[in-house]
């Protein structure tokens, strides 16, 4: 339950933080500016990677579940509870915003700017790539350690300001649910359910083309465990280190 209270969390911090960006910027008249809310997404990544990266991997995404899953590294009956504790988290995130900022209207729901294909392209494109990063700072299905909340906070915060402008640059079916359902704008919402969890597959395709036979493998084991794991494995080393 630890581990579904850690994604429940981290994706509500996620969506706080990042739409609430985005109603901010609109409420204040571009104060926070676009290169603004593109840093906060990457950094609150960041931030949430760091803090329960231990605990439940720090996926808060759908789409990168299901790519743990597809790199079977992450079986389906933990990826489902995964989904429905981010999705809970988004819709606590987006309500909360929705009491603290009645007057605005979207709560940071994605829009394509331009043609809708064109925002389904991106969106993959864009998802393929956030997962072919993870898959390659992650450990099994966690996405833990030094450099994992750099890599990972740094690729979603470009992503986010350079084609942000035009697709939203959410790469997550979680983050783009939430302000859809308690806004109730809907219309454009299926490209950002399906063009992420099919980029997130592509992604897992890339990885699996460049890197060793048998990295793309679930173990079974869990990120709490993995971390368990490597202290008994350094205190080992050291006590043998001392005779």
């Amino acid at each position: 339950m630890k581990n579904l209270a850690a994604e429940f969390i981290g994706t509500f911090a996620l969506v706080f933080a990042g739409t609430g960006a985005i109603v901010i910027d609109e409420t204040t008249g571009g104060t926070v500016t676009h290169v603004g809310v593109g840093l906060t997404f990457g950094l609150i990544v960041l931030a949430m990677i760091y803090s329960v990266g231990d605990i439940s991997g720090a996926h808060l995404n759908p789409a990168v579940s299901l790519g743990f899953f597809a790199a079977r590294r992450f079986p389906l009956r933990e990826a489902i509870p995964y989904i429905g504790s981010q999705s809970a988290g988004a819709l606590a995130a987006s309500g909360l915003l929705h009491l603290l900022f009645p007057e605005n209207k979207m709560l940071g729901t994605t829009v394509p700017a331009g043609p809708g294909i064109q925002s389904f392209v991106l969106e993959l494109i864009l998802t393929a790539i956030l997962m072919f990063v993870i898959l390659g700072v992650s450990t099994g299905a966690a996405e833990k350690g030094i450099t994992a909340g750099i890599v990972v906070g740094a690729v979603i915060g470009l992503e986010a300001m350079f084609a942000g402008p035009i697709c939203g640059a959410s790469m997550n079916p979680a983050r783009s649910l939430g302000p859809a359902v308690i806004s109730g704008h809907f219309q454009h919402v299926w490209i950002y359910l399906l063009a992420p969890v099919t980029g997130a597959c592509i992604g897992v395709l890339g990885c699996c083309c460049v890197r060793e036979s048998g990295c793309c493998s679930y173990t079974g084991s869990h990120p709490t465990q993995d971390a368990c794991a490597s202290a008994s494995s350094t205190l080992k080393a050291k006590q043998l280190s001392q005779c």
